[in-house]
């Protein structure tokens, strides 16, 4: 069970509508949290919002695109009378997948944006909440991608390498204020959103997890940061940190051609 006396009564979960960020919603609401779930699709936000209402916690739901100026604004508004001991940050994506000479920089400016740049305002001001409760917790979904640069990921493999830089930095600084820090690397995850863009889960050796157990694992280790990578990928993360660069970012780039086949 995650602490409610510590990281309650109230959870913020950017990223909270469907797949990992859903099951951090449930799994909350069943030890008792509050919740405020952020999403731009009002639909699946609703959806998750009612399971956790029928659990028997009060639960706001907040339809947002992030990459709007006004969503930190609005969210800051939202939350204003409540308080949050958890901020959970499962917002970031790669809305931008071309090589890099071929496309606006605008178009990865949004990647940095909803990766970064949003990511940043949130954790200062949940953080700054936090810190003068004397208690908390802040969870920055990570990917392994930032442990190797990719294909048609120049800026997002970027990003989520600043993000666990970012990560280790701040739970060195909240660490005497009893505010946990972790960011929490996943593989290859069985969601929606990426069942919705036909990746191959099935390509011989590839390693897939399932959100409920990503999401109990990472809830399970909110005080063992400042990194945790998800178990079953532990092991590649270990190998794309390599000193190899070149034969990590090749073999990676094999695998990911693999995993990409089913498009």
């Amino acid at each position: 069970m995650t602490d409610l006396t510590k990281y309650g009564p109230w959870a913020v979960i950017a990223g909270g509508s469907e797949g990992v960020g859903s099951e951090f919603a449930r799994l909350l609401a069943e030890d008792g949290f509050n919740l405020v779930l952020i999403a731009r699709k009002p639909g699946p936000l609703e959806e998750t919002g009612d399971r956790c209402r029928a659990l028997g916690v009060a639960v706001r739901t907040l339809s947002v695109d992030l990459l709007k100026p006004d969503a930190v604004p609005a969210i800051i508004e939202a939350t204003a009378d409540v308080e949050v001991g958890l901020l959970i940050y499962n917002a970031g994506a790669s809305t931008c997948n071309e090589p890099f000479l071929d496309a606006d920089l605008s178009e990865f400016g949004k990647v940095i944006d909803l990766n970064v740049t949003r990511m940043l305002e949130l954790v200062q001001h949940f953080g700054r909440r936090m810190t003068a409760q004397g208690r908390g917790g802040i969870m920055l979904v990570g990917s392994l991608a930032g442990y190797m640069g990719a294909y048609r990921h120049s800026v997002y493999a970027g990003v989520k390498a600043f993000g666990r830089m970012f990560a280790e930095s701040l739970w060195l600084e909240l660490r005497e204020s009893n505010v946990d820090v972790l960011e929490l690397v996943l593989g290859v995850t069985r969601t929606p959103a990426m069942e919705r863009v036909g990746l191959n889960f099935d390509a011989p050796g590839m390693v897939v997890s399932d959100p409920a157990d990503v999401a109990r694992e990472g809830l399970s280790r909110i005080a063992e940061g400042p990194v945790v990578v998800i178990g079953a990928h532990a092991a590649t993360a270990e190998v794309n940190g390599g000193p190899d660069r070149a034969g990590v970012v090749l073999g990676a780039h094999k695998d990911i051609q693999a995993l990409m086949s089913g498009r």
